[in-house]
């Protein structure tokens, strides 16, 4: 049997400065602006709506990972990294068409809603 998560007002104050959040952020980034409104919401309190939205979806977080840290967004965003092998270094770009994604959607079970790219090489200044 699942435990169901209850609305609180804490939980209600998270969702709405999520909401209105652009781009990426991270449960440190939230608990900032949680704590201008409600000081008593804790840092755990942020990471168990953050898993509760990404497990269930329902809000439509997605959800990333970027130097070994979790990353979220409430919109699909794609997130791509260019790592140097030399020094690890990580570039972080966008991608303008999605055109690649044609080939392989037969090959999911499933419809894409979000994705991370990480391409390796040697950058312009180590080469």
């Amino acid at each position: 049997m699942t435990k169901k998560s209850r609305n609180t007002r804490q939980k209600e104050l998270i969702i709405k400065i999520i909401s209105k959040h652009l781009g990426f952020f991270n449960a440190e980034d939230i608990f900032k602006l949680v704590q201008k409104e409600d000081s008593r919401i804790g840092i755990a309190t942020i990471y168990r709506v953050l898993k509760d939205l990404k497990n269930k979806n329902k809000n439509k977080i997605y959800y990333y990972t970027c130097n070994r840290k979790s990353l979220y967004s409430n919109k699909k965003i794609s997130h791509c990294h260019y790592i140097c092998d030399k020094t690890g270094k990580i570039s972080h770009f966008e991608i303008d068409s999605l055109d690649f994604l044609d080939n392989i959607k037969n090959k999911i079970p499933g419809t894409i809603t979000s994705f991370q790219l990480e391409i390796h090489g040697i950058c312009e200044k180590c080469e």
